[in-house]
């Protein structure tokens, strides 16, 4: 039996503003990806061809490098979010949690990365 009131039980064990930050993240990142994804369909609808040629001009435009850059980095963020969410909720022991989100978080800012790295060799190149 503990001399201590339920408050001073659940003082210091943090408080639950962390999530609204990780909430509006992926909130904001989804609307972001519908424009996105919308521009990025009709982009593919209304490509000429699909030949490496046609690809390589059609991003070297500028617009749609920029968009093709947007794209690319929102959905790593967006993925990243949602992957982070999956392993705290279904990995129960500390290490390998920790070890996971780890993992997770620098393949998507590795892949991210190399998405720009080659969106911007296209883009500048062309």
């Amino acid at each position: 039996m503990s001399l201590r009131s339920p408050l001073g039980r659940v003082l210091g064990l943090g408080t639950a503003k962390d999530g609204t930050s990780h909430w509006w993240g992926q909130r904001i990142s989804a609307i972001g990806l519908l424009f996105l994804g919308l521009w990025f369909a009709w982009w593919l609808a209304t490509m000429p061809g699909f030949s490496h040629g046609d690809v390589v001009a059609v991003i070297g435009r500028p617009v749609n490098s920029v968009l093709l850059l947007l794209l690319s980095v929102t959905l790593g963020y967006h993925s990243y979010l949602g992957v982070q969410v999956v392993i705290e909720d279904y990995v129960h022991a500390p290490g390998l949690k920790v070890v996971t989100l780890l993992l997770s978080r620098f393949a998507h800012i590795l892949l991210a990365a190399a998405a720009v790295f080659a969106i911007l060799k296209i883009g500048l190149n062309a």
